[in-house]
């Protein structure tokens, strides 16, 4: 029997039933073709093992079962030398298959079990709702090595593959190791290049490619989150794809803890991209009649990484907590620091209020004993040294003025010169007999202890009820070393990871409205699995415009710009002294989740008034901005960034030119706006910055006067004369269609 994706409802009971046993438990077998959004993905599930991936990529058409079959044919490897059979490698690789790179089951028992085959006993399809995601369930058992194991793929209806697999030991069998659970997706022979990401404090999201060659090259994170090096996707892909150009795969891992994210090509001609969650040695054993699901692997396949984002972002906004326009934020830390004084504050409050503002959040300082970062962490609650009366005096002035408040909160963390540590160093993270080296003078609270993780769930549970905070900016500031379950010292990271889960989860259960962002000293917890339970991350500490900028481009590889904070600072950056005018700190910030991060009683009247222009001009095309698809031109001068968003329905744009460093030459030559519709015609005007026509040496005749009016074909294809920006700075161009 096959099963091939519908365009139209099927007939009940007919062969091609939308919720079909393709296999039973005899093995016969079965293709699935499942069709979204451009993409197709074709199983091979005619032997009795697990199934294997034929294709993942372009979409494929309408297929009959026939076309199907010969299709399988046509793809199927033949025997290899020297090896059982020319099996393809399956969605969890299988070292009994002659898959010779990471298996994608690793374990044992006590020595024995540790080279499973599974057994296929059942595939279940249900594929009878284009708009709606086309699943696969797929279970397997090893009779000899006693495992039964479950995969579940799905294909979203924008055309985003994720995948996930639950391994179980049967109640009668004996304890099993499990090592590690590595899913994988095949990509084919054209795909030479990859691309990750790496990078550090204050300089996230660094991309870097190299050649797709036989061997391995993998991303771990041992820190127990994603970290600030963490590459958020495995990309491979066409040599030299770009954004708007190429074939693309991607897979990301949507979980916040230890990760792997893999790439390997065999000698045998096979390439696969995998990813699972890195498990420390014992962390994970599995009783009898115990189970281990792993992380959903999400993958995306686009022709250029345009495409192959706008997949991720489509899941994102369409699981997203909340669907209210990202407000505009005054965050209080680089315009107070510590130095938390009530008058001092609703300075800011009502400096916040004038520029157009929306949310209020304060930043660290607030709970006792935290005059600096090396004492306080635990102890959540209000400092009455500081605060004689509590918030309230704040958070009613905040409120008057307009504004939402938040608070920001580090609930993982303590200080050993705490109140909280002093009375239970049991509760923290140690791998037994010795405290972990301190980190930023902080140790990590054992949230799966009942009774630490009580005590920060009724802590944080009182806080948002006696201020009706709508807000919390949720930090995470350590890396997780020697990071075991006092007393016995067993690895801690899986569980502490379910932990934080099962905390945002009580939170927000007890707070529907409530709205956390993610922050870990910036962008060190960027992953899928915390934005099922937050509303937007914290880019990067930096938010020096020009680092911003790459930082920006590249987290929106896996984020649409509204779910990445993004705030205008101080003229001179706080962390690299580079200084920069308003316009180019506000054009950066314009693409993001909107705010501000700068001592406004400290700014001038004229500073402010600009400010307040710009935060206008981002409400006036936030829905555009926060609802937009994102588009990156690949223009030849590496020192010219052409990206903006495109309306769904393309009626309009915004779009950026931004000079990040002085160009190879005189004239760059024309930018092409991408993603435009090319039979409708737009009227082209600089909108940002106020004056630019006026203060460029030499403006090309499109800035001057009202604008122009050009195709989307003509603006794609022929493109605008770019104008002579000197370095670090930019325009911003708005297109209307009719």
């Amino acid at each position: 029997m096959t099963v091939s994706s519908r365009t139209s409802q099927p007939t009940p009971g007919s062969a091609d039933d939308p919720e079909d046993d393709v296999s039973g438990g005899g093995g016969g077998g079965g293709l699935v073709h499942l069709r979204r959004a451009g993409v197709s993905l074709l199983l091979d599930g005619t032997d009795p093992g697990l199934p294997a991936v034929l294709h993942w990529g372009a979409d494929l058409g309408p297929l009959t079962g026939a076309e199907l079959a010969d299709l399988a044919t046509a793809l199927r490897h033949p025997a290899r030398p020297g090896t059982p059979e020319g099996r393809p490698v399956g969605v969890l690789p299988e070292h009994a298959y002659a898959w010779f790179g990471p298996p994608g089951l690793a374990g044992h028992r006590a020595g024995r079990d540790w080279s499973p085959r599974f057994h296929r006993t059942g595939l279940r399809v249900r594929d009878d709702d284009l708009d709606s995601p086309a699943t696969i369930t797929v279970t397997a058992t090893d009779e000899a090595a006693r495992l039964d194991l479950v995969i579940e793929v799905e294909l979203d209806q924008a055309g985003l593959l994720r995948l996930r697999a639950e391994l179980a030991n049967p109640p009668d069998a004996d304890p099993y190791q499990l090592e590690g659970l590595l899913l994988g997706l095949p990509v084919p022979p054209q795909a030479g290049e990859l691309l990750d990401l790496t990078g550090r404090w204050c300089r996230e999201r660094a991309p870097q490619r190299s050649p797709f060659t036989v061997g391995s090259r993998s991303r771990e994170s041992r820190r127990g989150k994603p970290g600030l090096d963490a590459s958020l996707l495995m990309v491979a892909g066409t040599a030299g794809f770009g954004f708007r150009s190429g074939e693309v795969w991607a897979v990301h891992l949507g979980w916040s803890g230890n990760h792997r994210l893999h790439a390997e090509r065999t000698p045998d001609g096979e390439a696969l991209l995998a990813a699972g969650e890195l498990l420390l040695p014992g962390e994970i054993r599995l009783a009898p009649g115990k189970r281990y699901r792993s992380p959903w692997l999400y993958a995306s396949y686009g022709r250029g990484l345009d495409e192959m984002s706008a997949r991720y972002h489509a899941h994102l906004r369409r699981s997203a907590r909340t669907r209210r326009a990202r407000p505009v934020v005054v965050n209080t830390w680089e315009a107070v620091y510590f130095d938390h004084d009530l008058d001092r504050l609703t300075a800011l409050a009502d400096a916040a209020a004038e520029v157009g503002a929306e949310r209020f959040v304060l930043d660290d300082g607030w709970f006792k004993g935290r005059r600096d970062d090396r004492a306080g962490l635990g102890d959540w609650y209000v400092d009455p040294a500081v605060w004689p009366d509590g918030l309230h005096p704040l958070v009613a002035h905040v409120r008057r003025l307009g504004l939402e408040f938040g608070l920001w909160v580090e609930p993982e963390m303590v200080n050993p010169d705490s109140d909280l540590a002093r009375a239970h160093p049991e509760w923290i993270l140690a791998t037994g007999g010795r405290m972990p080296r301190s980190a930023r003078w902080q140790q990590v609270l054992d949230l799966t202890h009942p009774e630490a993780y009580g005590y920060v769930l009724g802590r944080l549970d009182a806080l948002v009820r006696e201020y009706r905070i709508g807000y919390l900016k949720w930090d995470h500031n350590r890396d997780l070393i020697d990071a075991g379950h006092q007393p016995s010292g067993r690895p801690g990271v899986h569980g502490q990871t379910l932990a934080t889960y099962r905390l945002l989860d009580a939170l927000r259960e007890r707070h529907p409205e409530l709205e956390i962002e993610s922050c870990s000293s910036g962008g060190g917890r960027v992953d899928l699995g915390i934005l099922e339970r937050t509303d937007r991350v914290w880019g990067s500490d930096c938010i020096d415009a020009l680092e911003r900028q790459s930082i920006q481009r590249w987290t929106q590889l896996l984020l649409p710009p509204e779910l990445i904070g993004a705030h205008v600072g101080s003229a001179r950056a706080h962390t690299t002294g580079r200084t920069h005018d308003l316009d180019f700190r506000a054009g950066t910030a314009f693409f993001g989740s909107f705010g501000i991060e700068w001592d406004l009683t400290a700014a001038t009247p004229e500073e402010r008034r600009e400010l307040a222009w710009w935060v206008a001009l981002y409400k006036r095309h936030r829905a555009l901005v926060q609802g937009g698809t994102v588009v990156r031109a690949d223009h030849p001068d590496p020192a010219l960034w052409v990206h903006g968003v495109v309306a769904p329905d393309r009626s309009e744009a915004m779009m950026a030119i931004v000079a990040t460093a002085t160009g190879a030459t005189t004239n760059p030559g024309p930018v092409r706006l991408p993603g435009l519709d090319p039979d409708r015609a737009y009227l082209v005007r600089v909108v940002a910055p106020r004056n630019a026509a006026q203060d460029l040496p030499a403006p090309p005749a499109w800035t001057t006067g009202s604008g122009v009016r050009l195709s989307g074909r003509a603006l794609g294809q022929a493109g605008l004369q770019a104008p002579p920006l000197p370095p670090e700075q930019l325009l911003l161009v708005h297109l209307a269609a009719g």
